[in-house]
């Protein structure tokens, strides 16, 4: 539908409805690659400094002053941490061994997920951060309000209001545009 060359199979020109580009599937997944990083760039950062820091908290000589509960939740932490590393990690890993075998778009595909997943996972360690902290320095109930709020939050900023945007600009849409290829697939055309 979007392609201005005949359809003979050829990847040429193909003008995406979304943004008015005109760029084959391997420009548009070089670009999104390159989106991909910039955005991993400041998650890695955020998650390694998140990170290193509670590699540091068992160390510290108030750590055997803390409950049996806190201990958990300290555990449960840095599991969670570990995760959201790996995941946030993943696509250069992913990118670096596909390198050369003609398999960008899928690649971006897959690191589009894994970073999904990796964000994801991230909720869970800041929210379970910030319960073993609040519990620690208030000792009470106000704790768990103060990490569901938080959480509240984190959901607002980064699923809410992108999926309104979504939302909104799919309101917007005449009737008769067409619909736009799916941005998690970059080969999928409409």
């Amino acid at each position: 539908m979007g392609r201005t060359s005949a359809d003979d199979g050829k990847d040429e020109g193909w003008t995406n409805p979304r943004s008015g580009r005109q760029e084959t599937q391997e420009e548009r997944a070089d670009r999104q690659w390159g989106d991909l990083l910039q955005e991993l760039r400041v998650a890695q950062t955020g998650v390694q400094i998140l990170f290193g820091f509670l590699l540091a908290v068992v160390f510290q000589p108030r750590f055997a002053d803390l409950s049996t509960v806190d201990r958990n939740i300290y555990v449960v932490t840095v599991m969670l941490g570990s995760a959201t590393a790996a995941a946030l990690i993943g696509p250069v890993s992913y990118h670096r061994l596909l390198t050369g075998r003609r398999m960008k778009p899928q690649t971006v595909t897959w690191a589009s997920r894994l970073t999904k997943l990796g964000l994801g996972l991230l909720f869970c360690t800041m929210c379970s951060t910030l319960l073993l902290i609040l519990r620690v320095a208030l000792h009470n109930v106000v704790a768990l309000w103060l990490v569901g709020a938080m959480a509240l939050w984190f959901l607002v900023c980064w699923f809410v209001f992108p999926l309104w945007a979504i939302a909104r600009r799919d309101g917007r849409r005449p009737a008769d545009a067409p619909e736009p290829p799916d941005a998690e697939d970059p080969g999928k055309r409409s």
